[in-house]
């Protein structure tokens, strides 16, 4: 079982055609590298800009390619699963040399995946990871482990209840990210292993609901949460964006967050250090976006058909080393 928070995963992959929707955004790249050769064509298909982190995510896979010279090729799907395949399909149609993309969520990527492979046009997931019947699919993936960010966020509380000498029940709400993305599914899963296994008599998730990772929906859940359980005093949430938003409707409920609610959060973003510099957050586990440089020495290596490093996703949805590990330094706050 793997204990860490980045890691390269997973099989051997590629994908077919189709033209890119409408209200999905596309940035194209140049042809040629600085030397004048022709650049590794890179199609990359982002989530959205839901938050801080995806923003920062954004750039730093925009600059790694111009730094290597890649002609990238890039599109925002804004949330939505329909925009990121018919992105991938034209990408496909496009013969770029390597496919890249963060998985809005988890399952419905067999038959675009398959095109892709028929294509023989490798695929790099980054960030998320996807349920597929076939692992060859893909080629690994660059990104987080989830479930660990979710023991470590549980962990943590436990040391902010102490710090805050906090005594009986522990009510937790929590705020969930996008229904269905790996994140969400796997935050949720490692946090409550924790608290299974080591609080089952005093903690107790009372409300749980999707904010979607934004701070508008992190402001708009929480304000309901104090509504229907106005005896919350415990907050985890899935990115700092939710916390933040989350941290306006606390304080307009005549609550002080970090105080008479703790908030533990995950991310690491700008913001997020803001508001527990302020006493508003108590923790944050930090999930690091710059996986630019990581995704693009990647991107080379399949292009050229060399090895790359390899992690299986288990059953119990850990990851099992296959062959040699790179990891992104990691810091908990």
């Amino acid at each position: 079982m793997l204990n860490r928070r980045n890691f390269l995963t997973a099989a051997v992959g590629v994908a077919a055609a189709g033209t890119l929707a409408a209200c999905a955004k596309e940035d194209k790249g140049s042809s040629t590298s600085s030397d004048g050769s022709k650049a590794i064509a890179l199609g990359f298909s982002q989530v959205g800009s839901e938050s801080g982190w995806r923003s920062a995510n954004t750039d730093s896979v925009k600059s790694a390619a111009k730094e290597a010279g890649y002609n990238l090729k890039f599109s925002d799907a804004q949330q939505k699963q329909e925009n990121q395949i018919s992105a991938i399909r034209s990408y496909i149609a496009q013969k770029v040399d390597v496919i890249a993309f963060s998985p809005v969520v988890v399952t419905g990527w067999d038959a675009v995946l398959k095109e892709a492979k028929t294509a023989k046009i490798p695929v790099v997931l980054t960030d998320r990871s996807v349920e597929t019947s076939d692992e060859s699919l893909y080629v690994t993936l660059v990104g987080s482990d989830f479930t660990d960010e979710g023991r470590r966020a549980a962990k943590i509380l436990e040391k902010v209840l102490t710090k805050a000498g906090h005594k009986g029940a522990v009510k937790i709400a929590q705020l969930e990210g996008t229904t269905g993305a790996a994140p969400a599914i796997e935050r949720a899963k490692g946090f409550k292993e924790v608290m299974d296994a080591d609080h089952a008599d005093d903690w107790k998730i009372v409300v749980s609901q999707t904010g979607d990772f934004t701070r508008a929906g992190g402001k708009q859940v929480m304000a309901a949460f104090l509504q229907s359980n106005p005896d919350v005093n415990v907050l985890f949430a899935h990115n700092d964006d939710m916390a933040i938003g989350a941290i306006q409707s606390i304080e307009a409920a005549g609550k002080k967050p970090g105080k008479d609610i703790l908030i533990v959060s995950i991310d690491g973003v700008k913001d997020g250090f803001v508001a527990m510099s302020e006493g508003k957050i108590n923790a944050i586990v930090e999930c690091n976006p710059l996986l630019g440089p990581q995704l693009m020495d990647v991107v080379k290596k399949v292009k050229n058909g060399e090895t790359v490093e390899r992690w299986i996703k288990t059953k119990e949805g850990d990851f099992m080393q296959d062959q040699a590990k790179a990891a992104l330094p990691s810091r908990q706050y």
